[in-house]
């Protein structure tokens, strides 16, 4: 430095001193120069303070010479002690030059400038408030120091300005907020730590709102969180719960729109494999639940994304159980969201275009309605009182909610092999729920959901079958689903009611469904999608076979229990008996006999059918035996079932005509052991009344005779041999006893319509067509044989 040069009012001792190696020259120099300043203040002359401070910032502090530089540092701050509260007026001066410093390459001289940084601070406190965001920056560098000492120098010195910003009512976090959303996303360990503990005092800090700026600072959090040090990411699970409990006290003042998506993201992981991921989407799912439950309504414009994050969590785990149950919270509230309001829209564009009136029956179903199926959706979770924030309906903000963005959720993990049970049973849930409280939305997605719902009907899981059985059952039963075309079930010979299950509204018309081109006018179908659904689980047991051996029996009955026993005999019956593929057909009516012989659902339609006294019974019959012809023996236990014994005599005696292979012997040999069972025990009763039951008992010699001496043989003569003789039966008078079974056999036949000699013709046809398959297989396998013997 070229001492000869004037630096006045600096002495030209003063000078040598701060150019000095030795540090004790410097700071006998700096008292010099506080002295001198002390003057100028007691002058009022604040031209020379200002001169001063220039000549040490860039005479000194900005030198070349490294003992320069540490003699305008100590300069400086011995500037600031001088002059004490009117150090504010020159905080510009004296702070930059010192920042400066702290990108010097010399660690000794980045410490001498943190120390004397400390010193300009210390005397100015709050004043240096305006100048915070450059002492943020350059304290933001400081914490990554390599160095100890420089370290530990601005950790002193960051406590010092963090007690200053505490103790201020004047902090200016608007101009800070811009900073902090830049150096949060900082990969590096120290720098982390340090923004971390600056937002942890600031939230702490009553007069200082950052709850207000978190949206944008919310995701740089959450970056923060996967850092490898398990003190940062400890700091910052405590700061991020400061947040939340400062949210639920003042859940009407928070963005939970700005902030919706953050979470989205971070409710996803991104790596399974890392602990910290975990730990992220565990705080995010948190986060979310927190969300759904606090905004409510506002965050369905968010729920597709909510979703995708949410759903796949729901098949953790036990490993991430605390994250499986906060996912299932978040689902079960954000489904509570979604009412029938959200179906209003549609409902308006429907008056709009018709220009009549909304009636009160085109409503779908109540909020009751769905309760037992929210509850059902409950079932791990225990959140049954939940709460949420509404705004004053002034201030209630409009949202829509996103059905197309979350049917195609739904959908495309629907489709996804890799997606787990309690995904898929939540999926069917969801979509079971929709189908209830938006159900004129729905329909618009129905034709493209269908083809997978057929699908996952062969789902491994009981379950989710089960779920998916409700929605097509929904769909199969919801007025919106309607046509304009007016289904009726009339026949050629006879009326079908349409039973509707109780709790369900029959089918309405809407103008808003699709026209069912499947549809079937001798049907009883409870929208235009029922015959659709009924053609279309046939097709599907017609490929997948065994699908319909494992599982067609728990579909079929499970339906039953959903739309009523008589709609899915009738309409199955009436699609069976125009299946081309007559093996098909009679193996799907043996299934359909057993179930309904058999199984406990159809209770009520076995009684239906068991006595024949009223039209519709007799039509039913009538429906069901036509198809039931596919298969013979199938046929006689109908008529077993109905108490037409004579047709079923008459049908046996047609067997004799038929083609007696095993798979036929061991169906006989069922229906043996069926009529052994608790179903017929009023057919074996009757056996008791020989005179008045003569058929019953040749029908079943003729089934006996059928036989080989089988088990099966022995078990049905020695029933036969139990036969009382008639005159021993007799114990009133002969004449009142038949006049009382000719008035039974009256009444019956009063109710009764039925053309049995058409039906028996109707029973040779068919057979007649199956004879003339098998043959036409014969032979298409021998012409096969003789090629290959050519």
């Amino acid at each position: 430095m070229n001492t000869e040069k004037d630096f006045s009012p600096l002495t030209p001792n003063i000078v040598r001193a701060l150019n000095d190696k030795l540090y004790e020259k410097r700071k006998v120099a700096a008292l010099e120069i506080e002295k001198l300043v002390r003057e100028f203040v007691a002058q009022n002359n604040a031209t020379q303070i200002r001169h001063v401070i220039q000549i040490l910032a860039s005479e000194f502090a900005l030198s070349q010479h490294p003992h320069s530089r540490k003699g305008g540092l100590i300069g400086l701050a011995a500037c600031s002690i001088a002059l004490g509260k009117d150090s504010g007026l020159y905080l510009k001066e004296l702070i930059e030059p010192v920042l400066t410093c702290f990108n010097d390459s010399d660690s000794r001289l980045r410490y001498y400038a943190c120390e004397a940084l400390y010193n300009i601070v210390k005397v100015a406190r709050g004043a240096v408030l305006p100048h915070f965001n450059l002492l943020f920056d350059g304290l933001s560098k400081l914490a990554a120091d390599p160095d100890p000492n420089v370290k530990s120098g601005s950790e002193l010195l960051d406590r010092l300005l963090k007690d200053i910003v505490t103790e201020s009512n004047s902090f200016d976090l608007v101009a800070f907020v811009p900073l902090l959303r830049e150096r949060i996303y900082s990969n590096n360990q120290y720098a982390r730590q340090f923004i971390i503990s600056w937002i942890h005092v600031l939230e702490s800090v009553p007069d200082i709102h950052l709850l207000d700026y978190l949206p944008e600072i919310l995701d740089g959090l959450f970056q923060i969180m996967g850092d490898n040090s398990k003190e940062i990411r400890k700091t910052c699970e405590v700061v991020l719960g400061e947040f939340l409990k400062e949210i639920k006290k003042i859940p009407s003042t928070v963005k939970f729109a700005e902030m919706a998506n953050i979470l989205v993201i971070h409710c996803q992981a991104a790596d399974e494999t890392k602990l910290t991921n975990d730990l992220i989407q565990l705080t995010a799912m948190t986060w979310m639940r927190e969300f759904i439950q606090l905004a409510g309504r506002v965050m369905l414009p968010y729920s597709s994304g909510i979703l995708t994050a949410v759903l796949p969590c729901l098949s953790y785990d036990d490993r991430k159980k605390n994250t499986k149950e906060a996912a299932s919270a978040c689902n079960y509230s954000l489904m509570k969201l979604v009412t029938p309001e959200d179906d209003e829209e549609e409902e308006e564009e429907r008056r709009e275009s018709t220009g009549s009136p909304s009636k009160e029956n085109d409503k779908p179903k109540t909020e009751t309605d769905s309760n037992d199926m929210l509850n059902a959706s409950q079932e791990s979770v225990g959140f049954s009182n939940i709460s949420f924030f509404t705004p004053a309906s002034a201030d209630r903000p409009q949202v829509t909610l996103d059905l197309d963005g979350i049917v195609q959720v739904l959908d495309r993990h629907l489709h996804e092999s890799s997606t787990g049970m309690m995904t898929r049973i939540a999926v069917l849930k969801w979509l079971y729920h929709l189908y209830i409280k938006t159900p004129r939305k729905m329909f618009r997605h129905t034709d493209s959901l269908f083809p997978m719902l057929l699908k996952t009907l062969s789902d491994e899981s009981d379950e989710v079958i089960l779920k998916d059985l409700e929605v097509l059952a929904e769909i199969a039963s919801s007025p919106a689903g309607q046509t304009d075309q007016n289904l009726s079930c009339d026949n050629v010979d006879n009326k079908v009611v349409l039973k509707v299950p109780e709790g369900v509204k029959p089918a309405q018309q809407s103008s808003t469904g699709s026209k069912g081109v499947d549809s079937s006018p001798s049907t009883p179908s409870m929208n235009s999608y029922f015959y659709k659904f009924m053609i279309n689980l046939l097709k599907r047991f017609s490929l997948e076979r065994k699908l319909l051996e494992n599982r067609g029996a728990f579909i079929i009955r499970q339906l039953c229990l959903l739309l009523h026993a008589e709609n899915i005999f009738h309409s199955m019956a009436d699609i069976l008996l125009k299946e081309e593929d007559l093996k098909f057909a009679s193996t799907m009516v043996q299934t359909l006999n057993t179930i309904l012989l058999t199984s406990a659902e159809l209770f009520e339609l076995r009684n239906q059918l068991k006595d024949l006294r009223t039209q519709e019974s007799c039509a039913l019959f009538c429906c069901l035996y036509r198809s039931w012809c596919h298969n013979p023996v199938a046929t006689v236990s109908l008529c077993f079932l109905t108490q037409n014994y004579k047709h079923a005599y008459d049908l046996i005696q047609k067997f004799g005509n038929l083609e007696v292979t095993v798979d036929f012997l061991m169906e006989v040999d069922k229906l043996v052991q069926l009529i052994e069972s608790p179903i017929f025990t009023y057919l074996r009763l009757q056996l008791l009344d020989v005179e008045n039951n003569p058929y019953l008992i040749k029908a079943l010699y003729g089934l006996l005779m059928l036989l080989p001496q089988s088990q099966a043989f022995q078990l049905l003569s020695h029933r036969l041999s139990c036969v009382p003789n008639p005159e021993l039966m007799r114990t009133v008078d002969e004449s009142k006893y038949m006049d009382s079974k000719q008035q039974v056999a009256s009444r019956r036949a009063s109710h009764t319509q039925v053309d049995y000699s058409e039906l028996l013709q109707h029973f040779e046809r068919v057979q007649s067509k199956h004879l003339e398959v098998r043959h036409q297989r014969s032979g298409r396998s021998s012409d096969h044989h003789d090629r290959k013997l050519m």
